[in-house]
């Protein structure tokens, strides 16, 4: 008799702990890691090594590639603009047209289009934005959303002489989500690298 005393007044706590209000479930908002962004500021690129100028945040190192796997780049303005503090990077690649049979503006320009579309596997959606400038300077750039390797690429030519490739890549393992403001911030520096190309 005692055993279902216990039990009733057991049952009797629960049931007062619990009663019967309705829960106010509220979702959490959306939020991201915190990340101190540096202030965007800017200083020109005119390195002897390539044939043209921009401006690269002055946050960021320029650091030129001096190997492509075990060869030589094909010119030496093959070089990454290092962001440290989100830890990303802007590579760009450089060829100077019709130097050899395969270094035409087509090929180049096919190559850009097909190394953008080897990320629609993995990306939501690609959007393309044609670049068109006073000074000579025309292209495409591709914003590519969702988890692919690279969220922005850009190629920029005259279609004569110059032809320059670039592509933003993040080292890290998060997911897009909860990079997105680090993506912005580096799509912002990339797209600012865009604007202000002049060829020499």
């Amino acid at each position: 008799m005692r055993f279902f005393a216990v039990l009733l007044f057991i049952f009797l706590i629960f049931s007062i702990g619990c009663g019967n209000d309705e829960m106010n479930y509220s979702p959490k908002p959306r939020c991201y890691p915190k990340v101190d962004l540096p202030k965007k500021e800017y200083q020109s690129f005119t390195e002897g090594y390539c044939d043209f100028t921009f401006e690269y945040p002055t946050y960021a190192t320029i650091e030129q590639d001096k190997k492509f796997f075990e060869d030589k780049p094909k010119h030496p303005c093959w070089f990454d603009v290092i962001i440290p503090s989100v830890n990303g990077r802007i590579h760009c690649s450089y060829i100077s047209l019709n130097k050899n049979k395969e270094d035409t503006f087509d090929k180049m320009m096919s190559d850009a289009f097909k190394m953008a579309e080897e990320h629609i596997i993995k990306a939501d959606y690609i959007d393309q934005y044609p670049v068109k400038k006073e000074n000579g300077v025309s292209g495409m750039v591709f914003e590519i959303d969702g988890p692919a390797a690279s969220p922005f690429q850009f190629f920029l030519t005259d279609s004569v002489e110059h032809f320059l490739r670039g592509s933003v890549y993040i080292h890290s393992r998060a997911e897009p989500d909860s990079l997105a403001p680090i993506i912005e911030f580096l799509k912002e520096d990339a797209a600012h690298l865009v604007g202000t190309i002049e060829w020499n």
